[in-house]
């Protein structure tokens, strides 16, 4: 009746128990202020089944917040374990538990951390700066979220119930196959990653049709901001490389549960094709992730340094170039898989020639600022905390793309290190400039900029701290998922540097979350305009807060800079006509078929047929209901939307 699950899934050590603990009370809090404040009706008519983009991109940002946090408790307790557990001591967690938490670790910053803020950002200006009222369909785009938070749930609960994988971040096969991971956990990442990576391919083809379809009136393809071009390039990776996930964990999948053998080292099966097919969507992911990052940092740098981007057409060429050549370097992660020396030097060539169009990029940007009158701002600061990060660690890539250093470094904490530097220096502090350039447009107040300075020294101080010393271990031999070392190999200290450095990032995480509380609590006191940073894109032409239809009137575009240009170039304003606006009425199927697939993915992990059945049913029903209904959209009349700019309009003077 219940498959595998039996009273053996909720027996926990006091670890796991406490963070079980955790999660409850914090859930428990929630509902609790849900009901006392009598929110329930407000949470699911606003937020639930919203379909504005702005709002799901909000909640997008909110869910990877959370999961960065648990994210980050995962790293202090591998480093701290890594610093105590050495000769005679053996820390406090069991190799096992290490091991599951090493993989969730990665597992929820790549999938559910990272693609969280991408989409997010996404959803949230892709729109805006095309001059779009919606994405270009917005029940996928609702969809996609709950897809993706059903995923979020499916891995936080195997925190309760059950294990978590303990074959890595990516699971490579044998370790990830039936006889060596009998139990669960290899199955909650399948599914979670499953039922996300779902989402995320319906975002990719929402944004490349609302990206390609619908632009302002005038604006061609080479008028369009730099971050969308980011986000196109981005999507396309989307659409060509999560397939490839999907189609390998299915095979995975049906390896561990109706015993085929795709992946086994017997009955024909091959290990390494799983290698490189997990790669063949790795890599790309790796430019599906910073491409919108590098947008960022181009509309930052542009704006605060009161200049037109340099080279804007080698920035283009540049993304374009990334986004055909990321096919291309996906082996250089396993040189010594014994390909061949034929196959290794093409790999190690294409490696170094990607390293090409990157550097165009950081070049332009510091072009950029040459003679600018710049404004040193957070958003800055955490461009120029990039360009010193970035810059180590794509120094770093291309020495590990000559294949004879690579066998000396694979498999140890210096390639740890690098993919770090690349994915945080770029990454995240990419999101983290978005976060206080964009938070003004739809907060309608500032972050606090003394907050948010201590915030970024602590991340730079402590990224420098962590991973600086895994460099040094990794030429020295330590491995990855290490979690027991002789104390005579000397490397103790180096551990510990390394978790004083992740106890300084968690400061910096720390001070960001105070500068969000008290910028709250100070906001009558910083309020702006619609305007605040003298903006060049047409997110900034909006009203704050912004309407749900975004434009009343759709802009026509005619210069690169479209805002920046209208406010250099004023024209007299005319009489404006406004007119009935169309927008999707909200729906709740997104968040019924999500619940369904976290029931499907549930059952399957625990063999309980029966339940995987309905939850099967019940998604493809629901999807139906609602592919009929005809009845999506509502009508806001041209007098309401009058009155709305009206009320904006004068908000706007109040602070200009």
């Amino acid at each position: 009746m219940l498959g595998r699950l039996g009273l053996d899934a909720f027996k926990h050590g006091f670890v796991v128990m406490g963070g079980v603990a955790t999660m409850l009370a914090a859930i428990l809090v929630v509902v609790g202020a849900l009901f006392y404040f009598k929110r329930w009706k407000w949470l699911w008519n606003n937020w639930l089944t919203s379909l504005d983009p702005k709002k799901i991109g909000i909640m997008y940002i909110l869910v990877a917040t959370i999961m960065l946090l648990r994210g980050g408790a995962d790293a202090l307790m591998l480093r701290t374990q890594q610093a105590v557990s050495v000769g005679s001591n053996n820390g406090f967690l069991s190799a096992d538990h290490f091991q599951q938490i090493f993989s969730a670790h990665g597992t929820l910053m790549i999938f559910f951390v990272a693609m969280g803020f991408i989409f997010g950002l996404l959803n949230l200006i892709v729109p805006l700066q095309i001059g779009s009222r919606d994405v270009a369909f917005p029940f996928l785009n609702s969809l996609s979220f709950w897809l993706y938070a059903a995923g979020v749930a499916l891995v936080s609960l195997s925190l309760a119930v059950g294990e978590f994988s303990a074959a890595g971040w990516l699971a490579y096969p044998p370790l990830s196959g039936i006889a060596y991971s009998p139990g669960v956990g290899v199955d909650y990442w399948i599914w979670s990653l499953q039922i996300a990576g779902l989402g995320s391919l319906l975002s990719g083809v929402n944004f490349l049709v609302t990206i390609i379809k619908m632009r302002a009136p005038g604006m061609t393809l080479m008028k369009m901001p730099i971050f969308v071009w980011t986000a196109l390039g981005s999507m396309v990776l989307v659409i060509f490389a999560f397939p490839i996930l999907t189609a390998t964990l299915t095979m995975l999948s049906l390896d561990r549960t109706l015993g085929m053998h795709f992946f086994t080292s017997d009955f024909g099966g091959n290990p390494m094709m799983y290698i490189n097919l997990i790669w063949a969507w790795g890599h790309p992911e790796v430019y599906i992730l910073i491409l919108p990052a590098f947008g960022v940092f181009s509309e930052v740098v542009a704006t605060f340094s009161r200049k037109r981007l340099f080279g804007y057409k080698s920035m283009v060429y540049a993304i374009a170039a990334i986004t055909f050549l990321s096919f291309t370097v996906w082996l250089h992660h396993f040189f010594t898989m014994g390909a061949g020396a034929d196959v290794n030097a093409f790999f190690g060539i294409m490696t170094a020639v990607i390293a090409v169009p990157t550097g165009v990029k950081v070049f332009n940007w510091l072009f950029t600022m040459y003679r600018g009158r710049i404004r040193i701002t957070n958003s800055i600061r955490w461009f120029l905390g990039f360009v010193v990060t970035f810059t180590l660690g794509g120094v770093m890539g291309v020495l590990m793309s000559v294949p004879a250093i690579d066998f000396q470094a694979h498999n140890s904490l210096f390639l740890v290190a690098h993919f770090h530097t690349m994915i945080i220096g770029g990454v995240l502090f990419g999101y983290f400039a978005a976060f206080n350039y964009w938070f003004p447009k739809f907060a309608g107040f500032k972050l606090n900029e003394r907050l948010g300075r201590y915030s970024f020294w602590c991340w730079l101080v402590g990224f420098l701290l962590a991973f600086t010393p895994l460099y040094i271990l990794g030429i020295m031999g330590a491995t990855r998922r290490l979690n027991h070392y002789d104390a005579s190999l000397g490397w103790q200290w180096l551990f510990i540097v390394a978790a004083v450095g992740v106890v300084v990032i968690g400061l910096g995480v720390a001070f960001q979350l105070l500068q969000i509380g008290y910028s709250i609590f100070k906001r009558h006191e910083n309020r702006v305009g619609s305007d605040p940073w003298d903006g060049r894109t047409l997110e900034w032409a909006t009203p704050t807060p912004i309407p749900v239809y975004n434009f009343a009137i759709i802009p026509t575009v005619t210069e690169r800079d479209a805002f920046w240009e209208s406010k250099r170039s004023p024209v007299a304003p005319a009489k404006v006509r406004y007119e009935d606006i169309w927008m999707p009425k909200n729906s709740g199927a997104g968040i019924i078929i999500a619940g369904f697939a976290f029931v499907l993915g549930f059952a399957i992990i625990w063999h309980i047929w029966w339940l995987a059945v309905i939850g099967l049913i019940g998604a493809i029903t629901t999807g139906i209901i609602r592919t009929n209904n005809e009845d999506s959209e509502y009508l806001i009349p041209a007098a309401e939307v009058e009155r709305i700019e009206t009320e904006a309009r004068a908000k706007r003077e109040l602070y200009a």
